[in-house]
């Protein structure tokens, strides 16, 4: 998985949830007669998009204990809402199993629920869950499930709170938030009047549905942990071949490899240049980069949003790092690629002038790595309404001093002091 926005990886498994506890055994398997078990209830998600809650009974087995109240439990099947209740007998107050439910999303959309049973031995050191539903005057659910974990009757220990919001569009938000009640709830994320929802307060910085922050965090760390380990090794490999790096990184249209295929078609005679083309699909880019008489190897990433140190180092197998300037132009995505270090010696990323003032604002991490900053297709501006000002304001707001240049592919605009920015960084390689 990638550890910075979730998405779904090869190399990675294609679920990833936290450990859940065992679905009870069945009766004769490992329970022992004073354990009861209780009902247990799930939802799924029909293909109209209806929510189906169904709850299902559990045989107690510990006969010594008949004649105790049978508490209701109850759920939803949604369309017109029909509630049921059924009832449990728990024979052992002080040893029973409590239902733990949760959700996975799969990735079709669906959400399937999932409930496991506990085992109690405690009366003062167990978990159980909570939740209930509010509706909301515009006619909104808003789901609660609070999971209690107390290990102490003077101490409530930590618990993870969750619950959804249904937004106007029907798009549903589940949120996760671990509590210590030792010293107050934490929140780890706001919302305002105006309908902001902040999902980058926690210690990850994201919320994925079915992973708590402790989780998030750890993912985020071995993958950026190996990740860094080998983009080192790639950094050490074009050190010794006195060979300046840039990685390209901009979203999808900004007009890179056109301004890339100048760029090499400017610097030839100069400068001994290479190329690592990242693409979802096809190999068109790398066409493009060869018809310069340029060498480029092309990397498909297939589900893939970024490229990382493990791709770029196995291009370099098949392409020797050029004695001047190494291109890898990532994938057009203005998130995951300022995450991922590839071993270069620089970091550009291109902005078009089509795209809005706000990008460095609306994007701050890739803006934030960035060592220099083209705002592209200059030659639009008598055309457009749009504030190259304001945006390089904006980009200065997010990362003081990046020197920045306004450049157009098609003109020639500007190329003197990007290729000069070039062979600076050729020539403090070279004697590196």
């Amino acid at each position: 998985m990638c550890g910075v926005c979730g998405c779904g990886r090869a190399d990675q498994p294609a679920q990833e949830h936290e450990p859940t506890s065992p679905l009870p055994a069945k009766r004769g398997e490992g329970q022992g007669e004073g354990r009861p078990s209780q009902q247990h209830e799930h939802t799924h998600l029909a293909p109209d998009g209806t929510v189906m809650r169904h709850a299902h009974g559990h045989d107690h087995h510990d006969a010594g204990h008949d004649g105790h109240p049978e508490p209701a439990h109850e759920h939803e099947h949604l369309a017109t809402v029909t509630r049921h209740a059924h009832g449990h007998d728990h024979h052992d107050a002080e040893h029973h199993e409590h239902g733990h439910e949760h959700e996975h999303l799969a990735a079709d959309g669906t959400v399937t629920r999932h409930a496991h049973g506990h085992d109690h031995h405690d009366a003062e050191h167990h978990e159980h869950v909570h939740e209930h539903e509010r509706l909301a005057a515009d006619g909104t659910v808003t789901r609660h499930a609070h999971e209690h974990d107390h290990h102490d009757a003077e101490h409530a220990a930590h618990h993870e709170h969750e619950h959804e919001h249904v937004a106007a569009g029907g798009q549903v938000l589940r949120h996760s938030h671990g509590h210590d009640h030792q010293h107050g709830d934490a929140h780890e994320h706001r919302h305002d009047a105006a309908g902001l929802v902040r999902l980058d307060q926690g210690p990850a910085g994201t919320e994925v549905a079915g992973m708590s922050q402790g989780r998030l965090v750890r993912i985020q760390q071995d993958i950026l942990g190996k990740n860094n380990e080998l983009a080192a090794e790639n950094r050490a490999r074009l050190a010794r071949a006195r060979c300046f790096a840039v990685n390209l990184m901009s979203s999808p249209g900004s007009g890179k490899t056109t301004l890339l295929t100048r760029t090499l078609r400017e610097l030839k005679g100069r400068l001994e240049c290479a190329v690592i083309e990242g693409d979802q699909q096809t190999s068109l880019d790398a066409d493009r980069i060869r018809a310069t008489g340029v060498k480029a190897v092309q990397i498909n990433t297939g589900k893939g949003c970024h490229l990382d140190a493990s791709m770029v180092g196995r291009a370099l197998d098949q392409l020797a790092p050029p004695k001047g300037v190494l291109f890898i132009e990532n994938v057009g995505n203005l998130v995951c690629p300022a995450g991922f270090d590839l071993g270069e010696s620089r970091r550009v990323v291109v902005v078009s002038v089509t795209e809005g003032e706000d990008k460095p604002l609306k994007y701050p991490d890739m803006f934030a790595v960035a060592d220099a900053v083209l705002v592209n297709k200059a030659d639009l501006l008598p055309h457009l309404t749009f504030d190259v000002v304001a945006l390089e304001a904006n980009v200065q707001r997010v990362k003081r001093g990046v020197p920045l240049f306004r450049v157009s592919a098609t003109t020639g605009q500007g190329f003197e002091a990007w290729l000069g920015w070039l062979e600076a960084g050729a020539r403090k390689a070279a004697v590196a």
